[in-house]
C-alpha cells in the first residue's frame, strides 16, 4: 500500500525531471522574452504608429475612438469615460491599436521562424556534406574492375 507521502515523494521527483528538461527551460526563457518583447511592441504602437495615424486622419487620438451601442454618452468623451458613464460601446481604436500589435509581433516571429529555418536547412546540409562517405570515384572503381579482370 503506497501512503500520500511517498505519491508526494515521486510526484517531486517527477517534478525535478521535467523541468530540469532543456526544452521546458527554453520554453520559459522564450516566454519571458516574448513578455519583455510585447511590451515594447506595445509602447511602439502607443506612442509612435497611433499617433501618426491619428495625425493623418485629423489630430485625433485614435485609440479613444469608439462607436455607442446604447446609453447616454457626453459627446467627445474619451473611451474610459463613456464606459464610466455605464454605456455600452465598442472601442474600435484600440482594437486596432491591438491588431497592429499583433501583426508587427506576428511578422517579427515570422521573420525569427524563417531565420532559424534557413539556418537548421543550411546546418543539416553541410552535416551531410561532411557525413557522407568519400568513396572511390567512378574511374577509380572502373580501374579496380579492370585490374580485376586482369587477373
Amino acid at each position: 500500500m503506497v501512503n500520500s507521502t511517498d505519491k508526494g515523494i515521486v510526484m517531486l521527483s517527477e517534478f525535478k525531471a521535467f523541468i530540469a528538461r532543456g526544452n521546458v527551460m527554453d520554453l520559459a526563457v522564450g516566454v519571458i522574452i516574448g513578455a519583455a518583447f510585447g511590451a515594447i511592441v506595445k509602447s511602439l504602437t502607443d506612442e509612435i504608429i497611433m499617433p501618426l495615424v491619428g495625425a493623418v486622419f485629423g489630430n485625433i487620438d485614435f485609440s479613444d475612438r469608439y462607436i455607442v451601442l446604447s446609453g447616454q454618452v457626453v459627446e467627445g468623451a474619451p473611451l474610459a469615460a463613456a464606459r464610466s458613464m455605464g454605456a455600452n460601446v465598442l472601442g474600435v481604436g484600440a482594437f486596432v491599436s491591438v491588431l497592429i500589435n499583433f501583426l508587427i509581433l506576428a511578422f517579427i516571429i515570422f521573420l525569427m521562424v524563417r531565420y532559424v529555418n534557413k539556418l537548421t536547412s543550411k546546418m543539416a546540409t553541410q552535416a551531410e556534406a561532411a557525413a557522407a562517405p568519400a568513396g572511390p570515384t567512378e574511374v577509380e572503381l572502373l580501374t579496380e574492375i579492370r585490374d580485376a579482370l586482369k587477373k
